[in-house]
């Protein structure tokens, strides 16, 4: 339910972003838009790490400059950083440049986390305040939710029926082998019931003897 709710806003701010973006882009400014996303990226008894990355793009026709990014809400008593760090700065963002940053995290507390947008200021040449850019939101982090082992049974099931299939194939080959023995005897008892009783030729008897032999030897 929280994802659907979070997933139309998150497509709206997207799509007004890029909506602004391709008007401003025919300006002589730098134009920041920013991603952010958070990842489960390893599990260990009792503790859940995630991946942060965030990916800041130009879409301006000139250059940014002293560009900080600052994603700190990430609360002490629910996470540790791990990995890397919160902030990070750059000199300069060429127009149609990308820099990325990423770092760490593992949750602590049980719960669900709503993150917020990380900041991005950057300065460029005509203006002398500096300039503020946010990031795209993330969608809410189910921290150490209890997970059934779906994969374990999944594999189990698998197993099962991988197994399953062999014993029937096994069968199959077992009956198809056994009618095609029975098959082949039958046909040498066959011809060395009319060689025996009703008698032949010389001729006939060799013919009889030939495929006795090559019924055998199949």
């Amino acid at each position: 339910m929280a994802n659907q709710i979070t997933t139309k806003p998150l497509f709206t701010l997207v799509l007004s972003l890029l909506l602004v973006s391709s008007s401003i882009a025919s300006s002589d400014v730098p134009f920041i838009v920013a991603h952010k996303k958070a990842t489960l990226s390893s599990l260990k008894s009792g503790a859940e790490r995630f991946s942060v990355s965030i990916d800041i793009y130009n879409q301006g026709s000139s250059t940014a400059y002293d560009i900080t990014l600052v994603d700190d809400h990430w609360p002490q008593d629910m996470f540790n950083v791990v990995s890397g760090n919160t902030s990070q700065s750059w000199e300069r963002l060429h127009a149609g440049g990308l820099l990325s940053h990423s770092f760490e995290l593992e949750g602590k507390v049980k719960g669900l986390f709503l993150g917020s947008p990380a900041v991005i200021t950057f300065r460029i040449p005509t203006k002398v305040a500096l300039q503020e850019a946010y990031s795209t939101p993330i969608l809410p982090l189910d921290v150490l939710a209890d997970k059934p082992p779906v994969q374990k049974l999944e594999w189990v099931s698998f197993l099962l029926g991988f197994q399953t299939c062999k014993f029937i194939n096994l069968c199959l080959d077992t009956l198809l082998f056994g009618f095609a023995v029975n098959l082949r005897w039958s046909f040498f008892f066959h011809f060395l019931w009319d060689d025996l009783w009703f008698g032949q030729n010389s001729a006939g008897k060799g013919m009889n003897h030939l495929l006795i032999v090559l019924i055998i030897s199949c």
